[in-house]
């Protein structure tokens, strides 16, 4: 239940941002629920290099409570098929080529794939 307060309270820190309240696009909470995931699963990380597996395991259950809210994350079989389409589309070559295709995929993999995950994969068929 706590996880999905923080993500309520994240969703509402959101929508204040700025010089006025609005209300979030379905596409920006996922964004904002997306992150939150992000920053469990490096508090659950750090705990582990800290030798605290009780902390580590309870910031996973917390990010696998949100997941719940999220589309079903790619495959890896998936997600390269992504990246390797966007690179044939996009023309992209060697490292230099990252930003152009990470440009081009953020928005068909948002919410269903981790950016380190994305730009890993990209890394790998861009080399």
């Amino acid at each position: 239940m706590a996880s999905i307060r923080m993500a309520l309270a994240a969703v509402t820190t959101e929508s204040v941002a700025g010089t006025a309240s609005r209300t979030l696009s379905d596409d920006e909470v996922v964004a904002v629920i997306t992150r939150e995931v992000k920053k469990r699963r490096e508090a659950a990380e750090a705990f582990t290099a800290g030798r605290r597996p009780d902390r580590a395991e309870g910031e996973l259950q917390e990010a696998n409570v949100l997941l719940a809210y999220l589309s079903e994350q790619l495959s890896d079989g998936e997600l390269g098929a992504l990246v390797a389409g966007v690179v044939a589309e996009t023309g992209a070559q060697g490292p230099q080529g990252l930003g152009v295709v990470m440009k081009a995929l953020t928005p068909r993999v948002a919410g269903r794939a981790d950016g380190r995950r994305v730009s890993t994969e990209v890394r790998r068929q861009l080399g």
